[in-house]
Formats: C-alpha cells, sequence, structure tokens
C-alpha cells in the first residue's frame, strides 16, 4: 500500500508539472524553480517533486543540469513517443545507438571546437567521481557527457533525436551497470572516445564507441 500511494503522489505531481507546461507557465529555455519551491507551491515534499521532475526529464520536456537547475525543454508534451520508445529491447536499442550515436560521434571527431572539448573533458571529469558510487548519479553525469559528444558534431537534428533516445539508454544503463563491481575498461573506453574526438580520427572514434555500445 505504500508503494501505490507513493506512485500516486509522483503521478498527480508529474500531471500538475505537465499542466503548467502546457498552460504556458513556463518559456522553452527558462530555469525552472527549485525542489523545495515546488514542493511549496504543490504541497507536496521534496523527494516527491525530485522523483516527478527525473520522469519528466526522461520524457523530454525538462533538462535536469547537474548543479544549475531543471530548465524547460519543450512545451510538445513527447510522451507518447517515449513510451513507445520505452519498450524497445535492449538489442533494438543496441543498434539505434550504433546508427546514432556512433556515426555522430565520427562527426563530432572532424567537428569538435575547443569549447567542446573542454565541455567534454568536464562532462567525463565529474562522470568518472561517480562511476563506482551511486548508479543514479553515474547515469546522470554518463549522459550529460554521451549528449555532449552528439552535441559536438554540430548538427542539432542529431543532438534533438539523442535527447530524445537518451531516456532509452538510461534506462539500458540502469539494466547494465548494476553489478557490482564495474567494470573499470568500460570507463576507460570513454577516456579513449574523448582522446579520438580529440586528435580528430573519426573513424578509432566511431570503432571505441561501437565496441562500447556493445558492452554487456
Amino acid at each position: 500500500m505504500p508503494q501505490l500511494i507513493k506512485r500516486s503522489l509522483v503521478e498527480q505531481a508529474v500531471d500538475q508539472l505537465r499542466q503548467r507546461i502546457t498552460s504556458g507557465a513556463w518559456a522553452v529555455g527558462q530555469r525552472l524553480p527549485t525542489e523545495p519551491e515546488l514542493a511549496s507551491e504543490l504541497g507536496i515534499s521534496r523527494n516527491t517533486v525530485r522523483e516527478a521532475m527525473r520522469v519528466l526529464a526522461f520524457s523530454g520536456l525538462v533538462e535536469v543540469r547537474q548543479g544549475d537547475g531543471s530548465y524547460l525543454r519543450t512545451a510538445s508534451d513527447p510522451l507518447s513517443a517515449m513510451q513507445a520508445l520505452s519498450g524497445c529491447s535492449l538489442e533494438h536499442a543496441r543498434e539505434t545507438r550504433h546508427l546514432l550515436e556512433a556515426e555522430a560521434i565520427g562527426l563530432a571527431a572532424l567537428r569538435r571546437t575547443e569549447q567542446d572539448l573542454i565541455g567534454l573533458r568536464e562532462a567525463l571529469h565529474r562522470s568518472g567521481m561517480h562511476f563506482h558510487g551511486e548508479l543514479d548519479d553515474y547515469i546522470c553525469c554518463d549522459l550529460v557527457f554521451h549528449q555532449r559528444l552528439v552535441d559536438a558534431a554540430h548538427n542539432p537534428a542529431l543532438s534533438e533525436l539523442y535527447r530524445y533516445f537518451s531516456s532509452v539508454v538510461a534506462m539500458k544503463l540502469e539494466h547494465s551497470m548494476s553489478r557490482l563491481p564495474r567494470n573499470q575498461a568500460v570507463f576507460d573506453l570513454h577516456e579513449a572516445i574523448l582522446e579520438a574526438v580529440e586528435r580528430q580520427e573519426p573513424e578509432r572514434a566511431k570503432a571505441l564507441s561501437r565496441t562500447l555500445i556493445n558492452e554487456p
């Protein structure tokens, strides 16, 4: 019964936040109120707000920037598309990552800027700090790193597609990274990919990306 009550509260919070978004309460790109502010406004706990915001982030409505807050990504709710994506198998997710992510990283190796590299190094450093720690923290940081890799291709369509697909990547990471201890070689592949992007070696970057995607 407590689990049912908790789930109901989160669903209610998600519905209320969705209503505010679709009604135009916040502009796209705007920083959303903090968790304590939303908890006070909605009359619920901070933990419930946190879980609700995670749902919205997975659905693509909200972007959570670690250490900075949450921002509204779009006012168009892509829930139905996300539900379809969430039902894909591990093999389908792997195939899609090969087609989308690996190719985007190859382009990133050709097009990355010095500013891209600074952001990538920062994201990888944060990811490394959490690799052997809490899984949720690591996944959050890892998704930032991978999104920045794709963004370094400087193709807005690829970036947007990957933002939607990243929720599936997160779910698959929860499945593959839950076993302890975690394999350090997996994180080392991330460093090797960044090195290939930095040296502008697209074929090596793509090959390393495919190796990482194929990790069990």
